[in-house]
């Protein structure tokens, strides 16, 4: 009768852990941080919360969509904004119309979102943990959960042993749809099942646009904002090569959706302290290759995340990412010119330190 990962003793996680490895190819400490990662999801997605939260991210990349082939640590999610200030929003009304509504709505949500977090996930969590008997602890910081788990195999330390829940409320996760995810070591550990889960996921074109424009925003601004910052350009290029990739440059709708998202709840400056226009980055003019000291920077991140093998198979030289992503800027740009609108894009109301929602 087969064994609930969790359910082995320490020793026998670790036989398994070690017996995948051999299998996959992949390093023992990244398959079981993998497995909490699911039972997060798992915890989350089979529980009342479900309905307002959005999987989306580089992690449903390579959970979901299987278009990666790096170890995405940390999950990002979106709680729908109309279930966060219900009281703010009009009826079918997603987006602030001026300014000052945009301000308003983003304060609010800051305000909220961390009590949200401790009153309704941190207590979903914990109620999961204490059923299936694992010892982990969680915390909450501002928007994020933290869940820190006793692990069994260790890496070079870039990857630790803790599972991040990252939220953001200032968007309704759509379009989305319910897909599964299961364990990197499902089926590869005779006698031993592991966790599964059905989260609702952003679709990909809208993660595609989403990681576009980010990387065209640290183009037009040329400094780096903070670790892991290179695995959008990864991920970008990982897309070109998928079957995803035709259909999401040439859904105009998802890329209009971000832009006029972007525009009022996350401005940005360039180097210059000029407005960034994100319809540039959607109408023919996205830029994602960097330059200078800004690729320098780029290419360090992304030494670090070779050196603790992220990157699960392979990974291309760094020089050689940036030639495939400047063949997908000039792809995405011959798209988008064939196929731009006359709509306008609103002027931008509001401000944000990130530009990854």
């Amino acid at each position: 009768m087969a064994e609930y990962f969790f359910d082995l003793s320490h020793e026998d996680r670790r036989e398994a852990l070690e017996y995948a490895r051999e299998q996959t190819g992949r390093p023992s400490h990244l398959l079981e941080k993998d497995v909490w990662v699911v039972w997060m999801l798992r915890a989350l997605f089979e529980s009342p919360l479900a309905t307002d939260l959005t999987f989306k991210g580089g992690t449903s990349l390579s959970k979901v969509y299987k278009v990666i082939d790096r170890f995405s640590e940390d999950i990002d999610l979106t709680y729908d904004i109309r279930s966060l200030i219900p009281d703010l929003i009009g009826a079918g009304d997603q987006l602030p119309t001026s300014r000052s509504q945009a301000s308003k709505w983003t304060k609010t949500v800051r305000q909220r979102l961390p009590s949200w977090i401790e009153g309704h996930v941190q207590p979903v969590i914990q109620t999961a943990l204490e059923r299936d008997g694992l010892d982990a602890t969680i915390a909450v910081h501002d928007n994020k959960l933290l869940l820190r788990y006793p692990d069994v195999a260790q890496g070079t330390g870039y990857v630790a042993p803790v599972v991040l829940l990252e939220f953001g409320g200032r968007a309704t996760g759509e379009p989305h749809q319910v897909l599964p995810a299961a364990c990197d070591m499902a089926g590869h550990v005779p006698g031993v099942t592991f966790p599964a889960a059905t989260p609702l996921v952003m679709t990909l074109a809208r993660t595609f646009w989403e990681k576009a424009t980010a990387a065209h925003v640290y183009c037009a601004q040329g400094r780096i904002r903070g670790d892991r910052y290179a695995r959008h350009w990864y991920d970008l290029a990982a897309i070109t090569r998928s079957a995803y990739f035709a259909d999401a440059i040439a859904d105009r709708a998802v890329a209009s959706a971000v832009v006029n998202h972007k525009s009022r709840f996350f401005i940005e400056k360039d180097a210059k302290g000029t407005l960034i226009d994100y319809s540039a980055a959607t109408t023919g003019r996205l830029k994602i290759v960097p330059e200078g000291e800004a690729r320098n920077a780029l290419a360090e991140d992304y030494a670090a995340m070779l050196a603790d093998e992220v990157m699960l198979s392979g990974a291309p030289p760094f020089d050689t990412l940036l030639e495939l992503c400047g063949h997908l800027e000039t792809q995405v740009n011959k798209t988008a010119a064939e196929h731009v609108s006359d709509v306008p894009v609103p002027a931008p109301h509001s401000s944000s330190r990130s530009t990854v929602q």
